[in-house]
């Protein structure tokens, strides 16, 4: 499988040593980017495309540093933070100054050989636990040239692959990818289009087109996953309704409820971005377990909580 080592991709963070999204011991790449605004989305700093400023106001001490360092008089620290967006070129010089920690780069430009050499450190732990490389967002296929590139070096390299997705993108992007890609982790947030677009921003035709497409593909597992979210699809009748269209996908077996959790909160602050779940509690989990006997007792999926 021949390479094209100059395509670059964003990615926002590489997280080791996963025992989730996918079998084995993982390592998670996130790569920058989605075309959806979930309101619960606890990874803010994928939304956009390209690299971002986030400033953790807390960590400042107004050393002044950041400014001192920067060539294009795009900060200002003193009395507040401030950056000046038509002046920034994101070089990222302001946050290696920052020894506190409040500014930090997210984001960065990477080549697929530069990602696959990183990716080497654990590929013993890979061969030991049958495990391997996970994409994540994100929208990791919204990338699609960038990602192809890399699932073709991780087979190459002999891990399995897996990508965790929304499905949102054209269905050439998956044509790109799917020969790569051993297991599919695809979100299904909800039955009705219109609930779906009003929490999601988008319709979901195009994601249940998708889900289709990539079920007939006969060399990739497709795992459906549910993001359990309090008073948007918590009801018997809405999860019951989302099981039943993953048990129509073809060899589709496994569905996943992934309960509600605030810990990306925090992100949101850091990027001036608002958070729009207000007080929403995650779900009881007598409630989730509940659900999960529903779903196993009028369909024939294997239904997990957690993924």
């Amino acid at each position: 499988m021949s390479l094209n080592e100059q395509i670059t991709g964003t990615v926002f963070d590489i997280q080791r040593f996963s025992v989730h999204d996918g079998p084995g011991i993982r390592t998670i790449v996130f790569l920058k980017g989605c075309p959806l605004r979930c309101r619960w989305c606890s990874n803010p700093e994928s939304h956009d495309w390209t690299r971002q400023l986030a400033f953790i106001k807390r960590d400042c001490i107004q050393c002044n540093k950041c400014v001192d360092a920067c060539n294009y008089d795009a900060l200002q620290i003193i009395p507040s933070f401030n950056v000046k967006k038509d002046q920034c070129v994101l070089c990222g010089d302001c946050a290696s100054v920052c020894y506190p920690g409040a500014l930090a780069m997210e984001g960065n430009i990477v080549t697929v050989p530069d990602l696959i050499k990183e990716l080497r450190r654990d590929s013993n732990h890979y061969r030991r636990s049958n495990g391997g490389v996970t994409l994540s967002g994100g929208e990791a296929i919204a990338q699609a040239d960038f990602s192809a590139e890399l699932l073709k070096a991780c087979k190459r390299e002999g891990w399995h692959t897996a990508v965790e997705t929304a499905a949102y993108v054209p269905q050439e992007k998956f044509e790109k990818t799917l020969p790569y890609i051993d297991l599919v982790l695809l979100d299904i947030k909800h039955a009705d289009s219109k609930k779906h677009e009003l929490f999601v921003g988008k319709p979901n035709e195009l994601i249940l087109e998708n889900a289709q497409f990539i079920a007939s593909f006969p060399s990739t597992e497709l795992i459906i996953r549910v993001p359990l979210i309090p008073g948007f699809n918590d009801q018997p009748e809405e999860i019951l309704a989302i099981a039943n269209i993953a048990s129509h996908l073809p060899g589709v077996k496994h569905i996943h409820l992934l309960p509600y959790h605030r810990m990306g909160e925090n992100k949101y602050g850091y990027l001036n971005y608002e958070y729009r779940m207000g007080d929403i509690k995650p779900p009881n989990p007598d409630d989730v377990s509940q659900l999960k006997a529903l779903v196993e007792k009028h369909t024939s999926l294997i239904c997990q909580i957690g993924g």
